[in-house]
């Protein structure tokens, strides 16, 4: 005969088996496809700023231009280029200010917990469920598990856009152990697990696509897209660039100190450092001022026939882009730079021009890096260094007006590629580049780049390309080979018998773009228009 306590535990365990079958049952409901997406939409998740996100970028102006629906999600500390007007752009709310107040024990889960609230709700609120969500990484913590179960919840379908790793990234911080490391390890597995199933993947680099599709099996179609700059990227003319130094930059120019008396004598908006007119102070055939004939349209800088042109006695202009962190090593160009004006400081290379280095970008180390340029400077006579953040639309313009670019991207997981290696060659600007383990797949030494490994190299580099500036013949020749696509040999008699000839092209983006991933985004939409009929 069963006691009151038999009956207790029978009811007890009736009512817990209950409650765990209500809340399996609940977590399928919340995990299950609830909704069908909308053919033609997608959502581009970034974890960071948008507007320094090229690449995101670009990829939502493919979609616009393919005519999705576009939502882009993620920070809003920088502007974003014009043609994603059209785009609905979703902010997401920085961190409370007070947390920064916390250690960092503290205030590193709450701020991820807040970043996944964030995130969830603007997936969420988009209207109608996108066809596909497009997600950058890294970061990887926490956006591919919050994309992974959206996905599932509203029948999307994931690619990812695999720009590096981010465990290695992270290993970085953890010089002894690296990888080792518990959390590396953590993360890790995070970045594999929420990674590998994915509808599509697309690789920044092919050695990136070989070690993920070995190590981690990755599933789902998969694709190199290595990064390509858009149209508005090409090499300044004379015009371009007067507007951009005699108008746009004169203040910033002006208002810096090492460069009063290191840039040649010029008269804003009439003349600048690099280019001229015959509209200046001393030309007295044309004054200032003076409204032009009232049968003419054309303004009174230029109603003289001649056009802004660049002026001979105009320094070399050289343009490094960073991001002001540790991966780059900012030391090996300063290292560089002094050595450079020891040797145009020598009476035996008075062929070599003054140089200025404009320095883009945003990042921790730009105050120690600067200050340390600022005091190094006072003893150089030949080189200049200065820091500028230039808007969207300006930036190609200054790519386009350079001579020579640099870059000091040393890869963490030597997988990727520096982007703005990229946005330079699509400008024609030849770059010495840092060696690294697939940099081959971008910079061609001695075709349309040089490749370093230390300042040495670097300043030997700088020498040769600038000697007899500015008529330097082996510059001219590494930019002859930064040729747009459309102006290639087509016939077959001129492609090589490797079969290469794609990949040696220099496409635009669009072009990059409408080969590779046009046809994973519309495939099922071709599917569904021939089972219609």
């Amino acid at each position: 005969m069963l006691t009151v306590q038999d009956y207790a535990a029978i009811v007890s365990r009736l009512v817990v088996s209950i409650l765990a079958l209500w809340i399996a049952w609940r977590i399928w409901c919340f995990f299950k496809p609830r909704d069908r997406h909308t053919l033609r939409s997608v959502a581009i998740l970034v974890l960071g700023d948008i507007g320094r996100s090229p690449r995101m970028m670009y990829h939502a102006e493919s979609f616009l231009e393919n005519d999705f629906f576009t939502d882009i999600i993620g920070y809003g500390d920088s502007p974003l280029i014009p043609s994603l007007l059209k785009a609905r752009v979703r902010y997401i709310p920085q961190p409370p200010l007070c947390l920064r107040l916390l250690p960092f024990i503290i205030s590193g889960p709450i701020k991820v917990v807040l970043q996944v609230l964030y995130i969830f709700i603007e997936l969420f609120t988009i209207p109608n469920p996108p066809e596909f969500i497009l997600v950058q990484n890294p970061p990887s913590i926490p956006t591919l598990a919050i994309v992974w179960a959206v996905a599932r919840m509203r029948a999307s379908k994931i690619i990812i856009d695999w720009h590096n790793l981010g465990y290695s990234i992270l290993a970085m911080r953890f010089p002894r152990q690296g990888e080792r490391h518990p959390l590396v390890r953590l993360a890790k597995w995070f970045e594999r697990y929420f990674g590998r199933t994915a509808y599509a993947h697309l690789f920044v680099t092919e050695a990136m696509k070989d070690f993920l599709v070995k190590e981690w099996d990755l599933q789902g179609r998969k694709v190199v897209l290595h990064d390509r700059p858009p149209r508005r990227f090409h090499q300044s003319t004379p015009q371009d660039i007067h507007d951009l130094f005699a108008v746009k930059l004169h203040t910033a120019i002006s208002s810096e100190p090492s460069l009063r008396k290191f840039l040649p004598k010029y008269d804003a908006p009439y003349s600048s450092a690099f280019t001229a007119t015959n509209a200046s102070s001393s030309d007295p055939t044309i004054k200032r001022g003076t409204p032009p004939p009232p049968s003419s349209v054309i303004d009174p800088i230029y109603s003289e026939v001649k056009a802004p042109f660049l002026r001979d006695d105009r320094p070399a202009l050289l343009v490094s882009s960073t991001s002001w962190t540790p991966d780059e090593d900012f030391g090996i160009l300063i290292t560089a730079l002094g050595e450079y004006n020891a040797r145009a400081s020598s009476a035996s290379n008075k062929n070599l021009p003054k140089l200025m280095v404009i320095l883009t970008g945003k990042g921790p180390l730009k105050k120690k890096y600067m200050s340390e340029v600022g005091e190094l400077q006072k003893k150089w006579d030949w080189v200049r260094c200065v820091s500028m953040w230039l808007d969207a639309e300006d930036y190609p313009t200054l790519l386009g007006a350079a001579d020579l670019g640099v870059s000091l991207h040393a890869s963490s997981s030597n997988l990727d590629l520096p982007m703005k290696v990229v946005d330079m060659f699509g400008c024609a600007l030849p770059v010495c580049a840092l060696d690294f383990a697939c940099l081959h797949e971008l910079v061609k030494h001695e075709k349309n780049g040089l490749v370093f490994k230390d300042a040495s190299e670097l300043a030997q580099q700088l020498e040769t390309l600038l000697a007899g500036f500015p008529n330097c013949p082996r510059l001219m020749e590494l930019r002859s080979d930064l040729i747009p696509a459309a102006d290639r040999p087509t016939s077959p008699s001129s492609r090589p018998p490797s079969g290469e000839f794609a990949e040696d092209v220099w496409e635009s983006w669009d072009q990059n773009w409408a080969r590779y991933v046009r046809p994973l985004i519309l495939q099922d939409v071709r599917r569904n228009e021939i089972s219609d009929k």
